[in-house]
């Protein structure tokens, strides 16, 4: 049985959350999102500083790899939604990939405006679904956004498809496309 896995990335407020939900629902499958399991962290380990929130993204991200190893093992079909850091994140991707026979795996890679971004950041402060502790706004407003490189693909074998988060009818065609993958496999 080939399992399928669905990388959704890019920096952070391109429309990657939104997307990867609509995909999830779309083929009724789990979702794991790195800022699900931040959310957790923070609510039990509480807010911290920027080095305190890094450290705290890293777990998120050593847990996700953990959790999608177990998904994929029992051949199950997965959504992994965070913004994969190619030089973080690659060869823990290669990895659960050769841990298992037969996966097939596609990466959306979301991009949006930076002002639209910037603004998207900014709003996250009054949002109350959005944890603080995530420090969004402060690190937009500071001009502290993404290291450079950030925004690409991550080097693992599979299909690569661009999305521009702003724009509606382009989440629409990534998904029409993602559906011919989808298919292609079954």
């Amino acid at each position: 049985m080939t399992s399928r896995l669905v990388i959704v990335t890019g920096l952070p407020a391109s429309g990657k959350t939104t997307l990867a939900r609509a995909i999830a629902r779309r083929y009724r499958v789990a979702l794991l999102a790195k800022d699900t399991v931040k959310e957790g962290l923070l609510d039990v380990l509480g807010a911290c500083d920027a080095a305190g929130s890094r450290r705290l993204s890293t777990a998120s991200f050593a847990a996700l790899f953990a959790l999608a190893r177990e998904a994929i093992a029992s051949g199950a079909d997965l959504v992994m939604e965070g913004n994969f850091r190619p030089q973080e994140h690659c060869a823990p991707l290669a990895a659960l990939l050769a841990a298992a026979t037969g996966v097939r795996c596609a990466q959306l890679l979301c991009r949006t405006p930076e002002a639209l971004r910037r603004a998207r950041l900014e709003s996250r402060r009054t949002d109350p679904a959005r944890h603080p502790g995530h420090r969004d706004a402060e690190l937009a407003r500071a001009g502290i956004l993404e290291a450079p490189g950030t925004d690409q693909f991550i080097d693992i074998p599979g299909e690569r498809l661009h999305v521009d988060g702003a724009s509606q009818p382009s989440s629409t065609q990534a998904l029409q496309m993602l559906d011919a993958w989808w298919r292609s496999g079954a």
